[in-house]
């Protein structure tokens, strides 16, 4: 038996998804890539364009992935919550590689509500439904989420030792 190779990818506006992901990179032992967004979104100004593309549901230029998504087995995917959708940058990133993602997981931080709408949105945007989902509260995020993202991790390993593939080093 081999180890899972794992990536997990993420974009951030203000750190608060770089923090789960980093927490579960950890967790699983796993590559780590930030999704760098071409566009100013820093400030208010920055917050306002992030609206807009949210509600218009447009992808932005992102700077081209240093990692293939076609080397990994499982490919966990962050995401913040912006006007109740995902944020441009991971629905441009999920745009480009949806033909060569493997099997794909995702979370996302959220301030208010929208959370069940993005994860869906990202499922559509990948072409292939989540091995798992996690949803946790900016707050919450801020505090740890230690048992959300144990959860989380503890279901992918589950899921990928189901397969037969792969064995989990620990």
């Amino acid at each position: 038996m081999s180890e899972a190779k794992v990536l997990v990818v993420y974009f951030s506006r203000t750190g608060t998804t770089r923090l789960l992901a980093s927490a579960i990179a950890g967790m699983l032992a796993a590559d780590l890539e930030a999704i760098c967004d071409c566009s100013d979104r820093a400030g208010p100004g920055g917050y306002l364009r992030s609206l807009i593309d949210a509600i218009r549901k447009r992808p932005t230029e992102i700077v081209p992935a240093g990692l293939s998504v076609s080397d990994y087995d499982l490919v966990v995917i962050g995401s913040p919550v912006w006007a109740g959708s995902v944020s441009a940058p991971v629905r441009s990133y999920l745009i480009e590689n949806r033909a060569r993602l493997p099997q794909v997981a995702f979370f996302c931080s959220f301030g208010g509500h929208g959370a069940d709408a993005a994860l869906r949105e990202m499922g559509e945007l990948a072409g292939k439904p989540a091995v798992a989902e996690c949803k946790i509260t900016a707050a919450a995020a801020h505090q740890g989420a230690q048992a959300a993202l144990a959860a989380f991790v503890s279901g992918l390993k589950r899921h990928l030792a189901r397969a037969g593939e792969f064995e989990w080093m620990c």
